[in-house]
């Protein structure tokens, strides 16, 4: 099946979506990430986020730190009680499977949809798992990404998850290695708005090329910003809010749950 063969309809002239990423959870609700329980973190998110007014939800991978199935079912079985699920989409990071993802999310009513579309916009879940952690788009989806854009003239929002901006950090060890071909392709699209990524943990925020790039928080453990060492702070799970105008206008904000 082509990666954007299933497609979403949203009624709605105006989209409210959410974002949110790197949940890092384990099989044991018990499990820690450099000592934030991300299991109990995701829930807080989720049960925040079931009193916002949203068309969607995308999750933008690094479901699991310990690589287990059994993460797959927590995870999705947080997402059923905070009574999200028929708003819930995903795409994959470094650390997921996508056949994990597949057999156990449709126990759970999850869809696997990888294009939203309402009658201005379309969003796109890209893939950027590659066969290292680093992200890296092969050449048959980036046709394929490139015929969805080539297809429609609405405005476009793109999700991946690995960073194609460096950020001046460790994680630059980990970037999307074709980064600059995916934004140099995108910046040939006028009715391009935005690209939305996760990987990073922690906000960020650039103009490239007439487009923005943004990065969203994790709801776990988040990254020391403009650093090359690995340092983690507990700042709190957070989220971004992403409001698309029919106009092609977009606008955003991250909720730190926090400060809420």
């Amino acid at each position: 099946m082509a990666w954007f063969e299933q497609k979403a309809q949203i009624e709605n002239n105006q989209l409210t979506l959410i974002h949110i990423t790197d949940s890092h959870v384990f099989a044991n609700h018990e499990g820690e990430y450099f000592n934030v329980n991300t299991a109990n973190y995701l829930r807080k998110t989720l049960e925040r986020i079931k009193f916002i007014d949203c068309d969607a939800i995308i999750f933008g991978g690094d479901l699991t730190q310990d690589h287990s199935e059994e993460s797959y079912h927590l995870f999705a079985q947080l997402v059923v009680d905070a009574g999200l699920a028929d708003k819930f989409f995903w795409l994959p990071g470094n650390h997921d499977e996508l056949d994990v993802y597949n057999r156990v999310f449709t126990q759970y009513g999850i869809v696997s949809c990888k294009l939203l579309q309402n009658a201005y916009w379309q969003v796109l879940l890209a893939n950027s798992k590659g066969p290292t952690p680093a992200g890296l788009i092969n050449e048959t989806h980036f046709t394929e990404i490139a015929s969805e854009l080539n297809n429609s003239e609405k405005f476009t929002l793109v999700f991946t998850h690995h960073h194609p901006i460096a950020i001046n950090g460790y994680l630059d060890k980990h970037i999307l290695e074709n980064g600059d071909e995916l934004l140099s392709l995108l910046s040939r699209h006028s009715h391009v708005k935005g690209l939305v990524h996760g990987h990073v943990h922690n906000e960020y925020s650039w103009l490239f090329d007439g487009f923005a790039v943004f990065a969203t928080p994790a709801t776990s453990i988040q990254f020391e910003k403009n650093t090359p060492d690995w340092q983690q702070v507990d700042l709190g799970p957070a989220f971004r809010v992403i409001r698309l105008q029919q106009n092609g206008s977009l606008s955003t904000q991250v909720v730190w749950l926090n400060n809420a």
